[in-house]
């Protein structure tokens, strides 16, 4: 069977991305008019490197780390500045400092005294990504969203290479465990909490790993979730119906963002059998859940930037009205879910 134009221009813009250099996270002087955010984070990859990890071994054992994020005066939200050539914090994303732990402990007991708060919110990044793009794209969320909590990222060993769609796919079985004993670790003080953000590959290990959880008959640790967010999914809808029927009820609110305009999502479902991805669905009979609500932000993309993958995270558009949804719920003392079925484009879900 031969190639579509369409996919066929997808391959090349795969191939073309594949040969270009990915940028890499650098440190700079501060300066007195960026913000300075700071990202928590545990990484299953080596720390020495921020770039491709495409074809080198998965480490056993995870690292724990704080990288402090610059972010310049001049931010644009939805965008990440990367240095053209040498790097400025009056203009560029910079690290301006950075550590590593010696076990979770130390880290939570160094993050509760920064951003102080028993809910974390966790980001669970997805296929393709390089821990330098994931801890910008982090510090980039928790400025744009003007998150409150601290947010940690969990940095699973993607290869960070576009010709890695399987070997990411296998990191994903490789590093429930790892994402599984972060979930347990933020949440074993009294009144911790953890709301689960994850993007593209990344919603399919967030799903793998609470299923996990689930099958170990561990509700307490569910139940210490308050809320997971799923941003353009890279999952079959039928592994993800399986998934959530062991998972049972799922943390509320359990929202889905989908859009028709993923063109990376169109790739992925074209590599895996020509079926739509989760994130692309069209049809309310797709997810026959009544604690599962789609949010379709197709009509938000704007200009086709990184291939609509995640728009919710970086259309300019998107950001502000999240933003202004949030702030009227916790305003009028509503909850997040239904403050978002009011004011966005839903699909509705049909009961069981």
């Amino acid at each position: 069977m031969g190639i579509s134009g369409r996919s066929l221009a997808l391959i090349l813009v795969m191939v073309v991305a594949a040969c270009s250099p990915r940028p890499v996270a650098m440190r700079a002087v501060p300066d007195p008019a960026a913000t300075i955010v700071p990202v928590f984070g545990v990484s299953g990859r080596r720390l020495d490197t921020g770039g491709s990890l495409f074809g080198n071994d998965r480490p056993q054992e995870v690292q724990h780390f704080r990288i402090d994020v610059s972010v310049p005066p001049t931010h644009r939200p939805g965008r990440i500045a990367w240095p053209k050539v040498a790097p400025d914090a009056a203009t560029d994303f910079v690290v301006t400092e950075a550590g590593v732990y010696p076990d979770a402990r130390a880290l939570i007991a160094d993050m509760r005294r920064t951003v102080p708060g028993q809910e974390t919110l966790l980001f669970v990044h997805g296929y393709n990504s390089t821990l330098s793009e994931a801890t910008f794209r982090m510090a980039q969320i928790i400025t744009d969203f003007e998150v409150q909590m601290p947010g940690v990222l969990f940095a699973w060993p993607s290869a960070g290479d576009p010709r890695g769609y399987l070997y990411d796919r296998d990191s994903v079985l490789f590093a429930r465990d790892d994402l599984e004993r972060t979930i347990r670790d933020l949440t074993a003080r009294p009144g911790d909490r953890v709301f689960l953000l994850a993007h593209s590959m990344g919603s399919h290990l967030t799903m793998e790993t609470l299923r996990q959880i689930s099958l170990k008959g561990d509700r307490r640790l569910l139940d210490r979730l308050s809320g997971v967010v799923l941003v353009a999914p890279d999952i079959d809808p039928d592994i993800f119906a399986r998934q959530a029927e062991v998972i049972g009820t799922l943390p509320q609110p359990f929202l889905i963002f989908i859009t028709q305009r993923d063109r990376a999502l169109t790739f992925s479902g074209f590599i895996t059998g020509r079926k739509p991805r989760l994130g692309v669905i069209a049809e309310a009979g797709e997810v026959v859940r009544p604690d599962v609500q789609v949010v379709d932000v197709t009509d938000l993309s704007e200009g086709g930037a990184a291939l609509n993958h995640s728009v919710p995270l970086t259309s300019p558009t998107a950001i502000s009205l999240l933003n202004a949804v949030m702030t009227r719920a916790e305003r009028e003392g509503r909850g997040l879910l239904r403050a978002v079925a009011e004011q966005l484009p839903l699909i509705p879900t049909s009961p069981r």
